[in-house]
């Protein structure tokens, strides 16, 4: 029997488990009938659709970035994989991606029907949008489990490999909070509060945690998992340098959320793109996720839990501080200065109010951003009414969520829409 205290949350997650069971069943039905997975052969042609390509090779490029000192002199790339990981700022990043893809009319592989690639499960590439054997695309860039096999064969040989990571503790901070509700091991934790329940299991992780249960890779090395590797090995592991190094050569930028204006002008280098080209604003951000509200012994905790994230993100700050030393440390405080006030001009120009706002005070439907299932807690925010000509578009784009702008650019989002009405229809 649930408490009475709890009562309403009990019988939300089981109406949500019954419906959702039900759900599922019926889209796994109907997608078998609709979209068959195709029958691939290893030696198709992985380049037939003409993707576009840089019109110098890698080595030539970085000399005429090295030789400039600027991204002004070299040629911009426009092939790109992001690995979007967690509760990592992809989400601001991935609205900078869909505004270079739509000025440069680039071929985005965007998942069949949803705005990810059936996560948790590996990628596939039979699970693009349009797929046939022998396309490639020019950006692909939402949630998936990393295969690095199957991503490769959609896009160029010159494709750029970039992700992000975030501070382990604080990454787990976050995905507790954000995905408690549909992690059936979070549900019998003692705590009346996200925040009590986290502690609860922090101090006595084993009693709690079953590697096999629903959804559970959001509780243990959640950027490990997404990276494609087993959430499960132990930091003394062979295997662990192995994965490290497989990294190393699989990504030319990993990018840190902790250093965000950094990270996306070093993108901006790599790329050889303009600063206009990674203006932007915070999206899909928690109310209240600019401090942490772990205690320094709970934060100590979370980095044990997660030690092969916090091995991954520690090997990952070094060869980002080294990117920045070969960038120039005093361009990148120079630069850094540049794009925070061009942003900060921009959010004038653009913003009603300045800043973001709750869901509930979010005007157009097409600025509001997507939720968590049974909570508000994801702010957005409102266009100015009275925005100059030549920022209007700029404006609404740099402001539109991930889902708005995917349906923008051509995704059909049949089975996101379907869920977010069932959603709306039980109040969730």
């Amino acid at each position: 029997m649930c408490a009475q205290a709890q009562g309403k949350l009990c019988r939300s997650v089981w109406k949500g488990l019954v419906l959702g069971t039900l759900f599922t069943s019926f889209l796994i039905l109907l997608y078998s009938y609709a979209a068959p997975p195709l029958s691939l052969s290893s030696t198709e042609n992985p380049v037939s659709f003409r993707c576009q390509s840089s019109s110098i090779s890698d080595s030539n490029l970085h000399e005429a970035n090295s030789s400039s000192g600027s991204s002004q002199h070299c040629v911009p790339r426009h092939n790109l994989m992001f690995l979007k990981t967690h509760k990592t700022g992809s989400s601001t990043i991935l609205n900078i991606l869909f505004r270079y893809g739509e000025k440069h009319n680039l071929h985005f592989a965007f998942p069949r029907g949803r705005n990810d690639f059936e996560y948790p499960s590996y990628f596939q590439r039979w699970k693009v949008e349009g797929y046939q054997p022998g396309m490639c695309f020019n950006i692909i860039c939402n949630h998936m489990r990393y295969r690095h096999s199957e991503v490769s064969l959609l896009m160029p040989q010159d494709t750029t490999f970039v992700t992000i990571l975030r501070n382990p503790a604080l990454l787990f901070e976050s995905s507790f909070q954000y995905f408690a509700r549909v992690v059936p091991l979070t549900w019998t934790l003692p705590g009346s509060g996200s925040e009590q329940k986290m502690d609860a299991f922090l101090q006595s992780p084993l009693s709690y945690y079953d590697s096999s249960g629903f959804n559970s890779h959001y509780l243990r090395n959640l950027l490990t998992f997404d990276l494609g590797f087993d959430n499960e090995i132990d930091v003394g592991d062979p295997r662990v340098k192995d994965l490290l190094e497989e990294l190393d050569n699989r990504f030319q930028l990993v990018m840190l959320l902790e250093y965000f204006d950094e990270s996306l002008l070093l993108l901006r280098e790599l790329m050889c793109w303009e600063m206009d080209d990674v203006l932007y604003f915070k999206l899909n951000a928690r109310k209240d996720s600019s401090s942490s509200r772990l205690s320094s012994e709970m934060y100590q905790l979370a980095e044990q839990w997660n030690a092969l994230d916090l091995l991954i993100y520690q090997h990952f700050n070094t060869t980002f501080w080294k990117k920045v030393e070969e960038y120039g440390m005093e361009r990148m405080k120079n630069d850094v200065k540049q794009l925070r006030r061009r942003n900060e001009e921009l959010k004038q120009e653009c913003i009603a109010g300045g800043g973001p706002v709750d869901a509930n005070k979010i005007k157009e439907s097409g600025l509001q951003p997507w939720q968590p299932l049974g909570q508000a807690s994801i702010q957005g925010y409102n266009l100015k009414k009275n925005i100059m000509p030549q920022h209007r578009k700029l404006c609404r784009s740099m402001l539109t969520p991930e889902i708005q702008y995917m349906s923008r650019l051509g995704a059909d989002l049949w089975v996101t829409r379907l869920w977010g009405n069932i959603r709306a229809l039980l109040n969730w």
